[in-house]
């Protein structure tokens, strides 16, 4: 999901400037809200485990697509699954480099220093196609008006709204729960909270969150994609950790700070548009080999806790500053 949402703002900027261009996303359709305010941008529906599964599969997608007649392809995401569909569709077709070669430099602790972003590696492979695109004056959609099943997620209209995403996919990029109730109990008073997550485990934690505090809602398993994203595009600001709401957030130009365990924005998976400093890092004094993994799922014993050396009072300061 963060990969897909990352490739948001720059496909808005391809599009922005250069208006003549009609580009086709190619992805699953759970993620095709994603692309809904977009000029002269349409997404074609892949099924990876029906008709698009496997080699078979592959073949008779990139049939679909040829019959297409588009005159370049860029493969913004480098699997064997695109290196396969790239055999099948040849032509002009140009794909990211991913630059694995120095993040595995990076979580090696050969160097610590910040690599390109993922925003510009998309980028950059529009640019091979002859697209030359400027990101440093990014566009965002209006919020969208909120109909009345969603008003009902903001509990107070005259006090701001702070959207909380506790969860990630691995637990080495997540802030201990109890500290972020810690976090929530101090702002809900102040603010309306609202809670993101998914999948049932995160569901019920979320609904005793809810019914724990004041001006605190949980939309967990409440929404869909796009209600969520009508939702948040109406935050004052995101609190995420490394993960897909993040970049969710930051692709409707909402504020987003994040929390970071064992990777580290110097990997280039920042959110869209944001200040160094809204990225709040773990202690490498304490926690020296991070970031330990790309992605989050390797991290040293005694590394559980790493995003923890955060202190709630640095999350809670930080939040205020941004909304007062």
């Amino acid at each position: 999901m963060g990969d897909v949402a990352m490739s948001v703002p720059v496909i808005r900027a391809l599009t922005e400037q250069f208006q003549d261009l009609k580009v086709t996303v190619v992805t699953r359709e759970f993620f095709k809200p994603f692309f809904r305010d977009i000029k002269n941008v349409s997404v074609y529906q892949v099924d990876l485990k029906g008709k698009h599964k496997g080699i078979l599969g592959l073949y008779k997608l990139s049939k679909e697509l040829k019959a297409l007649n588009f005159t370049a392809a860029a493969d913004i995401h480098n699997v064997l699954r695109t290196k396969i569909l790239k055999l099948f569709i040849g032509g002009n077709f140009k794909q990211i480099d991913k630059g694995r070669a120095e993040k595995k430099a990076l979580v090696s602790g050969h160097f610590f220093e910040q690599l390109k972003t993922t925003h510009q590696r998309y980028a950059d492979v529009f640019e091979q196609l002859g697209f030359s695109i400027n990101l440093s004056n990014p566009k965002f959609p209006k919020k969208v008006e909120l109909n009345q099943k969603l008003k009902h997620f903001v509990t107070n209209v005259e006090l701001p709204i702070v959207g909380v995403a506790p969860f990630a996919a691995f637990e080495g990029k997540m802030y201990p729960l109890d500290k972020m109730k810690q976090v929530i109990e101090s702002l809900s008073g102040q603010y309306n909270i609202i809670l993101f997550g998914g999948g049932k485990q995160e569901i019920e934690q979320l609904n005793h969150l809810e019914n724990s505090y004041d001006n605190t809602k949980s939309v967990a398993g409440k929404l869909s994609l796009e209600e969520e994203l009508d939702l948040i595009s109406n935050l004052n600001v995101m609190l995420s950790m490394d993960s897909g709401n993040a970049h969710m957030a930051a692709m409707l130009g909402i504020k987003v700070i994040t929390i970071w365990g064992v990777t580290h924005p110097f990997a280039g998976f920042a959110p869209y548009n944001q200040p160094e400093d809204f990225a709040l890092l773990a202690d490498r004094k304490q926690y020296p080999e991070i970031p330990t993994s790309i992605y989050g799922n390797k991290q040293p014993v005694g590394y559980e806790d790493a995003a923890g050396s955060v202190s709630t009072e640095t999350i809670i300061n930080k939040i205020k500053s941004i909304l007062n």
